[in-house]
């Protein structure tokens, strides 16, 4: 009787140890969202293992295939496209993986028309020279189509204020609805409710504020102290209580904190951001491979500071170069050594867990 009691206490432990593990693993895995390669996502293929073993919060879909030119990465066709979100969702446990892409008007849109998709959304620059039923015709059309694919996450609107003539992310693609925060603030409200119209979340982007810029933080450390004005901040104060989700640039910014970029400081995300302007969702970075990022900091070392300084979805898309493609398995054990090595705290991905769960809900 004894040794069956004993056998049957260790079984219980062992059962108990790999569903700790195992919700461990998928806690991890909802605060990630990754690119990944593959314009089908059948059942068995790595994303949907992936999304089924860890729980994987979301994955953001590109055209641009960054191994081969002449490829599509994601998006090929409008039918593809909407086969490849179905098959994506049922991957899912739930049916609300998150479903991204890069979709604002102008340059940056993922959805062309050589792929049968309308591609003629304006950019921000000239949506602010029309009148409000015009803004809001073109971005229910846009919040139409990204439904009717299967998306329902919209990188966007880009609030970045239009303040540096020469700033060539922001300025130069004319990406930015203006220099006064309170207009930008009225596009980036109608471009919100006209997706939420749709059943489309979306992110203000790029805080703590990029249009002043000069570099481009996909390709390195970009410093903004000396030319960074302190209204850059106002959109996001003005539509604290409005935001599904806010994007965090890359930017250093020794006015906010003299030691780390905004995506891995919590004196901005958690100290400006979440304490000061009270916005109380979801917390996206930009994408964490991006060279202002990855060349400077390491893996480990990104995972610990950004989940540290408050971010709930850490954004690794894959897309950059071929050297820096991470699997998400990778992901997942980084941060599981983080845990063990108290680097990191379970607090902090239990709360960052529960702000997703509440934005899932909203779809």
């Amino acid at each position: 009787m004894s040794l069956y009691g004993c056998a049957g206490e260790e079984t219980s432990l062992v059962s108990q140890n790999v569903s700790t593990a195992k919700s461990i693993d998928k806690k991890i895995g909802s605060m990630l969202m990754v690119g990944f390669m593959g314009t089908s996502a059948p059942k068995g293929s790595q994303i949907c293992n992936d999304i089924r073993d860890y729980n994987l919060g979301g994955v953001i879909l590109f055209d641009v295939n960054p191994v081969n030119h002449a490829q599509a990465k994601n998006i090929a066709s409008k039918r593809q496209v909407t086969k490849l979100t179905q098959e994506l969702q049922a991957c899912s446990s739930d049916g609300k993986l998150l479903i991204a892409v890069d979709q604002e008007g102008g340059k940056v849109q993922r959805l062309k028309s050589k792929y049968g998709f309308y591609g003629k959304f304006p950019k921000a620059k000239d949506v602010s020279k029309l009148k409000d039923s015009q803004v809001k015709w073109h971005y229910n059309k846009m919040g139409a189509e990204l439904s009717a694919a299967g998306i329902n996450y919209n990188l966007a609107p880009d609030v970045d204020l239009a303040i540096n003539k020469k700033n060539h992310v922001i300025y130069g693609l004319g990406r930015s609805f203006g220099s006064d925060p309170q207009q930008v603030a009225h596009y980036a409200t109608l471009f919100m409710t006209a997706m939420h119209n749709n059943g489309v979340l979306t992110s203000l982007k790029h805080f703590p504020g990029h249009g002043s810029s000069m570099g481009d933080t996909h390709k390195g450390f970009v410093d903004v102290t000396k030319l960074w004005k302190k209204k850059e901040l106002e959109p996001y104060r003005l539509l604290a209580q409005e935001a599904d989700t806010v994007m965090v640039a890359h930017v250093f910014n020794k006015n906010l904190d003299a030691k780390y970029p905004a995506t891995l400081s919590a004196k901005t995300v958690n100290g400006k951001l979440r304490n000061e302007f009270g916005f109380n969702g979801v917390v996206i970075t930009d994408d964490l491979q991006m060279g202002a990022i990855n060349k400077k900091y390491g893996l480990r070392n990104t995972l610990k500071l950004a989940i540290g300084a408050g971010n709930d979805i850490l954004l690794f898309g894959n897309q950059l170069s071929v050297k820096s493609m991470v699997k998400t398995k990778t992901l997942i054990n980084t941060v599981k050594a983080l845990i063990k090595s108290k680097e990191v705290s379970i607090s902090d991905i239990d709360a960052a867990n529960q702000r997703i769960e509440n934005l899932k809900n909203k779809l």
